[in-house]
């Protein structure tokens, strides 16, 4: 992490009303200066230094956002985020010590929300924590009028944000329900992966970043659906993805 003293001096405005904030991370002076930058705008910022502790913090507490070190004593990052997403699904945002690929990829298909490297700056830190937290609040709320919608077997609730495939309810994270949601709505109609990031443009995407390919793969997985066979989202070539009726298919 770096903070600047420009950055330090000048920071954006604070949210209204409390943001409470865990940090599970080993490097107790990483922890500090992420608590001194985000306590003045507002946020309530604690931390744990051991997975097992982090587990149990996460677990016993409401909390608007984790931020989870991949390399912890104890338990590690992924198994931690395995943990928490048994029975939370509190946004997620992971640190990786050198940005690597195969570290996000596995992070974002256990269920991170988002993820930076530990040289990231103040600001994009607070950037992709807000558009995490804000996210989850549902900063566009649904129409009242909206209904249930129906894909076959799949039933999807907008108002309530929940998806159940058959009887069983399906542990999406906020990202994947945006994207199946999206897609739902615009069944038989190809969604390019621009159209798809704008429609969740609160989150704040790299250039060349495909991690929509990655969410997509992970809520396939929970749908049961095989790409080479699908019954939910057909993978249209060079173009995006396009959400079938399974009688369609």
């Amino acid at each position: 992490m770096t903070a600047s003293d420009n950055e330090l001096n000048d920071r954006p405005a604070a949210p209204q009303g409390k943001t409470r904030v865990l940090v599970i991370d080993d490097d107790r002076k990483l922890c500090r200066l992420i608590r001194d930058y985000l306590q003045p705008m507002g946020y309530e910022v604690s931390a744990a230094h051991t997975g097992t502790d982090g587990v149990e913090r996460a677990l016993g507490e409401d909390w608007d956002a984790v931020i989870l070190d991949i390399m912890l004593p104890g338990l590690d990052g992924f198994e931690v985020l395995k943990q928490i997403r048994r029975t939370s699904d509190v946004p997620v945002l992971m640190l990786t010590a050198r940005g690597e690929e195969a570290d996000r990829i596995v992070g974002l298909e256990m269920g991170a929300d988002d993820y930076l490297p530990k040289t990231f700056s103040t600001r994009e830190l607070l950037a992709r924590l807000r558009a995490v937290v804000r996210r989850t609040r549902s900063a566009r709320p649904v129409q009242a009028e909206e209904q249930e919608i129906a894909v076959g077997i799949l039933r999807i609730h907008p108002g309530a944000r929940v998806a159940v495939l058959g009887d069983q309810p399906l542990g999406l994270t906020p990202v994947e329900f945006d994207l199946l949601l999206c897609l739902a709505r615009a069944k038989g109609r190809v969604k390019t992966r621009d159209a798809l990031l704008d429609e969740i443009r609160d989150r704040h995407y790299e250039v060349f970043d495909r991690s929509v390919d990655v969410h997509i793969s992970a809520l396939r997985k929970k749908l049961g659906d095989d790409p080479k066979t699908p019954r939910f989202i057909r993978t249209v070539r060079s173009a995006g993805y396009m959400w079938i009726d399974p009688d369609d298919a």
